[in-house]
């Protein structure tokens, strides 16, 4: 009987062995079936958009290998992808709790204000600092105030960028005090018919004067509002038709000198809590005999760069370069030495100069080169390394949810689960993350396109090809 029963035993458990196996065999052979995209489906979809295969470089890929490439070796002009490649540095050269410090001192005469390369040093923190004055009693100052942004060079835009300025936040300045990312915000609403628009710059402070040249109208307006910047005259001019019943416009506008930016703020926000000032803001430094009153300490590292990658902010991405050149320059830290730290991290994982030329953090010039193939392998490398891995993929866009994906592929199998930055530029346009499958494969891609085609055209092209892989 006992011999009887082992026997059924081990019947049963050969049994269970062949019915495992072989289902186990056929869904590894389905998932090696599903890798691979074919060829017909991406040669549609870029016929379909009008894009020529010579103008993208494209790969996409799992923890076997490829699943789709098309050029991916070609270095073509990344756009802003090339933050990517800086979060990771910044990943690797700050340690995840690092903070920067902005810093209110006074010695018997002056206010000093010290900038740490705060990058997100905004409104709520100057009301924080401004508090913790009134309540160290202070209520005059009788000399200057002083701003000291010694931390980093005097270089507020870097020749890494576009030759030519412009007027818009995205091509902030750069300054170890800075506020407000460095951008004045204009807000403009319809006013009484036949009046005046209402204007109002915030912040509300005495660094600009403004210039109410609108008029409120009925129907549709003949005039297009416009509004310019003059940073040298310290002037904004607002003019144009608008229309009864619009809803409130905003404006962005990048300032020239964030120190004294930052200083004249200050001002303002010390006069809303009657602390009086006598003198000017003016550059300068501490002097070592001053007094520490307020110590203002930044939000975390991972925040910071969620910030920079949502939004693709290239304030932020070139901040963040010269803070890792602080650990270096104590004092006049460079954007130049910032990205060969960067450069420098490549070369650890692998990754030679000729792969990846990175001459601007932010991605704000067409001179940055980098392959499908190139920028996977950083992807991949990231991936791998628990350590950063986490913080890294928290601040990447969601598709359909948020940051400059918000819009994107909403009600598709990517919604929710493509998590990747954009890229945008002039003749470039480009997309690279990582991509999840309900069977829990992670998928890492880069598609990068340089051509005239419309934006929307090649956007519309790569959300295509990320949704076809998830099926």
């Amino acid at each position: 009987m006992k011999t009887r029963k082992n026997i059924s035993i081990l019947l049963v458990l050969l049994l269970g062995v062949l019915l495992n196996f072989s289902p186990v065999h056929a869904k590894d052979t389905a998932k090696l079936k599903k890798r691979h995209i074919s060829s017909e489906d991406v040669s549609s979809i870029l016929a379909k958009y009008k894009i020529r295969p010579e103008q993208v470089s494209i790969q996409i890929i799992d923890d076997v290998g490829e699943i789709l490439s098309l050029n991916s070796s070609i270095k073509k002009s990344p756009a802003s992808l090339s933050k990517l490649i800086t979060t990771f540095a910044v990943l690797k050269r700050l340690p995840l709790g690092h903070k920067f410090y902005t810093r209110l001192y006074r010695d018997s005469k002056n206010l000093y204000l010290q900038g740490g390369g705060d990058p997100a040093f905004v409104s709520e923190n100057l009301w924080y600092m401004v508090n913790e004055l009134t309540r160290s009693g202070l209520k005059t100052v009788q000399g200057n105030i002083i701003v000291d942004d010694s931390l980093f060079d005097k270089i507020r835009f870097d020749e890494s960028r576009h030759d030519k300025r412009v007027d818009r936040a995205y091509d902030s300045p750069v300054g170890a005090m800075s506020f407000n990312w460095n951008a004045v915000n204009i807000f403009v609403k319809p006013g009484v018919l036949g009046e005046k628009a209402h204007v109002t710059a915030d912040p509300d402070s005495d660094y600009f004067s403004i210039v109410n040249n609108t008029m409120t109208v009925a129907g549709t307006s003949k005039t297009e509002l416009k509004i310019s910047i003059s940073n040298s005259e310290k002037l904004i001019t607002v003019s144009g038709e608008v229309i009864v019943g619009e809803k409130e416009k905003l404006i962005y506008k990048s300032i020239d000198e964030p120190d004294l930016w930052s200083g004249t703020n200050l001002v303002s926000f010390m006069e809303q809590r009657d602390i009086i000032t006598s003198g000017y803001v003016v550059a300068g430094r501490v002097p070592d005999k001053a007094e520490l009153l307020v110590t203002l300490e930044s939000k975390s590292l991972s925040a910071i760069l969620a910030d920079m990658n949502k939004y693709s902010n290239n304030f932020v991405a070139e901040m963040l370069t010269k803070a890792m050149a602080v650990q270096e320059q104590k004092s006049g830290a460079t954007l130049k030495r910032g990205v060969e730290m960067i450069n420098e991290e490549l070369v650890k994982i692998g990754i030679s100069r000729d792969e990846i030329l990175i001459v601007n953090p932010s991605g704000l010039t067409s001179n940055n080169l980098i392959s499908a193939a190139s920028l996977n392998r950083v992807l991949s490398h990231i991936k791998k390394d628990f350590s950063i891995y986490p913080t890294f993929l928290e601040g990447l866009p969601i598709a359909g949810i948020d940051g400059t994906l918000k819009k994107r592929m909403k009600g598709s199998l990517a919604e929710g689960w493509v998590r990747a930055k954009t890229g945008t530029l002039t003749g470039a346009v480009s997309l690279a993350g990582y991509a999840g499958r309900r069977d829990g494969q992670v998928l890492t891609f880069s598609f990068l396109y340089n051509g005239p085609q419309s934006e929307t055209n090649i956007r519309e092209a790569f959300d295509q090809l990320i949704i076809n892989s998830l099926k």
